[in-house]
């Protein structure tokens, strides 16, 4: 079976339905601490990072589109080089 992140790779993050992630799930997608995720959210984050993580704010709930990670993740892959 394939690694689910070759599959990702596959299909560009357009095509791929909307999949909504919690701060804990995109933590173990990303094999970071939650801590990280949600550091990267707060308010001014994009004070320290010019193109910050991508969230959803519903209420009291943060929330993560896949597809957004994935295209923000090309971003910073890119940002570096």
């Amino acid at each position: 079976m394939n690694h689910p992140a070759e599959a990702q790779q596959a299909n560009p993050p357009s095509a791929m339905p909307m999949e909504i992630l919690t701060p804990e799930q995109l933590a173990e997608r990303l094999q970071v601490k939650r801590s990280w995720i949600y550091e990267q959210t707060r308010y001014r984050a994009d004070v320290r990072n010019s193109d910050p993580l991508p969230f959803i704010k519903l209420g009291l709930y943060l929330r993560f589109d896949w597809r957004d990670v994935l295209a923000w993740l090309e971003r910073q892959k890119h940002a570096r080089n």
